[in-house]
């Protein structure tokens, strides 16, 4: 099996990516999972989590119109080739862990490890574990609270207080690392 992704869909996410790489197959192909798995994503109240910060999240987030600022794509820094898709309405989620299927390593041909990619069968090239915990829950507006250090507006669940003040992360970071 290859790839289900129409060839002018795959010319749009590699114009948004800036270049066509082994990475940004992988996100194609999560997307293709997740289609799935889960139904037409169109239809969804989407959330994707990745795991990493490697190009195939771009391919996540131009094919599946998660954005981190919609609150509906979340950035777990893990250093994980892993991605998990939720849709809140049903609240079924999945998980997938790439695989050691071969050529994604530096220096290995780019274009052969592309063309692997984009055809190895979803159940070989990902590991997919169900999830029973609920979708992470929508972005929240908050209130802006200014920073009593340098007085940038800061959003109130990214603030810290000490002394009695309020500190943006930064900020306190240096008060903390001074104490």
């Amino acid at each position: 099996m290859s790839s289900t992704t129409p060839r002018e869909t795959l010319d749009a996410a590699i114009a948004f990516h800036g270049h066509s790489c082994p990475g940004l197959a992988i996100g194609i192909r999560a997307v293709e999972l997740a289609e799935r798995e889960l139904g037409e994503l169109g239809e969804l109240d989407l959330v994707a989590v990745a795991e990493t910060d490697m190009c195939g999240v771009d391919a996540i987030q131009f094919l599946t119109d998660c954005t981190l600022g919609k609150g509906n794509f979340i950035h777990r820094d893990y250093g994980k080739k892993a991605f998990s898709f939720f849709d809140r309405t049903s609240g079924r989620g999945f998980r997938a862990l790439l695989r050691d299927t071969g050529p994604s390593r530096p220096g290995e041909d780019r274009e052969a490890a592309i063309r692997h990619f984009m055809t190895l069968p979803l159940d070989d090239m990902f590991a997919v574990t169900p999830l029973a915990c609920p979708p992470p829950r929508p972005a929240a507006v908050l209130e802006s609270l200014r920073c009593a250090q340098c007085g940038e507006m800061t959003m109130e669940s990214r603030t810290r207080r000490y002394g009695g003040k309020t500190y943006c992360i930064p900020c306190f970071r240096e008060i903390d690392q001074k104490l």
